[in-house]
């Protein structure tokens, strides 16, 4: 069969390795490396995704020494400490035809740990532990096990190596002058600078030979002060082919950078052009990263020349087949990331292993309960709702052999999703009702779409039991003046498109608070714009230049001295909260930085400690420390929260039809569709 991406699923040659398609799985910490079980349920991560048709992988972070390590606990092992457990891992990938490397990461001054160290004693910004700086004897002796963990993990089964170079670790802080305030040979020039990364890949490839593949992962944009130019990356990327790297994967910013790099605000792609600029100037293979998801952009970047393989990790935590299906002419079926970052990075930073928003079992591959067996005995069963935890329920029942009829009230799937897509920058999470509408398709579910449920309905079409996944509806909050015309709900404006004026109070600032202020300052209905124009067309030169980043060779870190002004805002708008604290506490922790940023830029206010006194047509009064006060507003858009939708739960238990609520439908408090989707496949496993 001809492949729909010939150029993406062509052969080709890194190191003496011939690989069948040009897709990397990048590197990405789980947190399984610090769990009790850590080997047994990475071999099965890894292995399910070499299953799936991944052809090289690469782990997470593994240091060569103890100073190097991240700080992320006891669970926390270099290769000596745990050999047996990596020949786990190793002889698993192996045994589904894969290949993997591991990833050498030195933390550096990003070890959360008191015996860290760098090349200069500067603390980072997200750190508590200053480090050390090393002694010229000790940058020696970090080569020296860089070289000699390369060597174990070649002994181990480990099909080569990638040195980690990028984000703002090790080999980075030593580049950056920012980082870097030596004055011996290993500072200073930028000879000096670049010696300690190009040696300790020249000292890896005399360790391990030519046979094994060698990585080399270098930051092809920094986007920090003090940084390297754009010519002295291109200059270490020659430096580390000659000293003996296979292929350069590319890393994007560092991780103290004030510029988004991964999560659903940046378009697809958006630095593909340093990756570019690196790959035209050495003839090893060059990977490019971040924000690639589909198979149809990977394809165009090969075909551009950006680079010759393209590195995705996040995606192949949403789907663990993604290659496979890319294959096989079934991208439809891909369970696309949406960068939503909510149970991956999320995670990671609140010491929880991560996961997937719409793949539950990522990284819960042992975990019984989410991978269903076949049903002993098939029943009918209904379920009421198309939205994330409705479309998860009915595919999962589906699977297990069930007969399954799925209703949905309005004409299309989707849900609190299809009310997301409206949102500038979150357009992608229509791809979930994509992927669960293929997957529906393919297992022969019946979608009635236009189809409110009712409970006399579902009892007279002889269904077994009923997953009530129906949904929430909006709080109305007890204000006077809560029913003025000028007032309207959340769902009045993303799903309804109702006209907004130029001056808006909301009322609320959750999560839908900000998604709501996001879609009225940029626009939005009202205005003769409906807030979900093209963001294919210039989206990544407006996202490069509202974030301050240059595409030039000269300047330090890829950033502009003097960012351009944002435009005016599209509308004046004042975000209120009950509470007296910071603003944005339920957005998740790698998100809500730059969903506050982007916000205040573009003029929107924030009015916290607010008690609500009336509405009327003046706009929203309220008290805030005891001072009344009057928020001028055309109109006053509601945020407060919403209440499970259950009205068919009362005539479904007097039919005695067996009711399983779930999302929304089950609690309703801060939606969250992570919960309802992994609620869905839980339940779908018992039925």
């Amino acid at each position: 069969m001809t492949s729909p991406y010939p150029l993406l699923f062509s052969p080709i040659r890194v190191g003496s390795v011939a690989l069948p398609n040009r897709i990397l799985m990048g590197s990405m910490h789980t947190g399984l490396e610090e769990a009790p079980d850590a080997f047994a349920r990475m071999a099965a991560f890894y292995a399910e995704r070499a299953r799936g048709g991944a052809a090289l992988m690469v782990t997470g972070g593994v240091s060569p020494d103890a100073a190097g390590k991240l700080g992320l606990g006891p669970g926390e092992k270099t290769l000596q400490e745990d050999p047996a457990g990596h020949r786990l891992v190793t002889r698993a990938v192996h045994a589904e035809g894969g290949r993997i490397l591991v990833q050498l990461l030195h933390a550096g001054r990003y070890g959360k740990h008191p015996g860290a160290v760098a090349p200069s004693p500067v603390r980072a910004p997200i750190n508590p532990h200053p480090p050390r700086g090393m002694a010229g004897a000790e940058i020696e002796e970090t080569i020296h096990a860089f070289a000699e963990s390369a060597a174990l993990a070649v002994e181990l089964g480990y099909d080569g190596i990638e040195a980690m170079g990028s984000e703002g670790y090790l080999p980075s802080q030593f580049l950056a002058p920012r980082t870097n305030a030596r004055t011996d040979e290993w500072g200073g020039p930028w000879e000096n600078r670049k010696r300690f990364f190009v040696e300790a890949v020249r000292a890896i490839r005399a360790r391990i030979g030519p046979g094994p593949i060698l990585v080399a992962r270098l930051s092809v944009l920094e986007l920090v002060e003090g940084g390297m130019t754009g010519a002295e990356t291109i200059d270490l990327a020659r430096s580390l082919e000659a000293a003996g790297a296979d292929a350069l994967n590319s890393g994007i910013g560092w991780h103290e950078a004030r510029v988004p790099t991964i999560m659903h605000s940046v378009p697809r792609g958006a630095f593909a052009w340093a990756t570019r600029r690196v790959a035209r100037a050495v003839s090893i293979p060059t990977v490019a990263s971040n924000r690639i998801a589909a198979p149809d952009q990977a394809e165009a970047l090969v075909a551009a020349g950006d680079a010759a393989m393209v590195s995705m990790a996040r995606p192949f935590l949403a789907d663990a087949e993604f290659v496979a299906k890319a294959r096989d002419g079934r991208a439809a079926e891909i369970n696309t990331c949406i960068a939503c970052n909510q149970a991956c990075l999320d995670n990671i930073f609140s010491a929880r292993i991560a996961t997937c928003m719409v793949n539950p079992r990522a990284c819960r591959e042992t975990e019984p309960g989410l991978a269903a067996a076949p049903a002993a005995a098939p029943r009918r069963l209904a379920v009421v709702g198309g939205g994330p935890g409705g479309l998860a329920a009915a595919a999962a029942l589906a699977e297990r052999g069930h007969s399954v009829a799925l209703f949905e009230a309005r004409d299309r799937l989707g849900g609190q999703f299809d009310m997301a897509m409206a949102i500038p920058g979150k357009e992608e999470y229509g791809e979930t009702a994509r992927y669960f509408a293929a997957r529906l398709e393919r297992l022969g579910v019946e979608v009635r779409l236009s189809a409110p449920a009712t409970a006399e309905g579902i009892a007279a079409g002889g269904f077994d039991a009923v997953v009530l996944a129906s949904g929430v509806v909006p709080r109305r909050p007890e204000i006077e003046g809560i029913d003025h015309p000028m007032v309207l709900s959340y769902l009045d404006v993303l799903r309804d498109r109702a006209p907004v004026g130029a001056r808006v109070a909301i009322i609320g600032a959750g999560g839908i608070g900000f998604d709501v202020a996001e879609f009225l300052s940029r626009g939005g209905p009202g205005d003769g714009g409906e807030g979900d124009e093209d963001r294919d067309r210039d989206a990544v030169d407006r996202f490069l230049a509202e974030w301050g980043v240059d595409r030039g060779l000269d300047s330090a870190g890829g950033l502009v001295a003097r960012p351009a002004p944002p435009p005016p805002p599209a509308r004046r708008i004042v975000l209120c909260q009950r509470s007296g604290g910071r603003f944005g506490r339920t957005l998740g922790k790698s998100t809500g930085w730059a969903i506050r940023a982007g916000l205040a830029a573009r003029g929107v206010a924030f009015l916290g400690g607010v008690a609500y006194r009336r509405i009327d047509a003046r706009g929203l009064h309220v008290a805030v420390g005891g001072e009344e006060r009057l928020v001028e507003a055309d109109n006053v858009v509601v945020c407060a929260g919403q209440e499970p939708r259950r009205d068919l739960l009362p005539g479904l238990e007097a039919a005695g039809i067996p009711v399983h609520p779930i999302g929304g439908a089950a609690r309703a408090s801060e939606l969250d569709a992570q919960r309802a989707i992994e609620e869905a496949t839980r339940l779908a496993a018992t039925l």
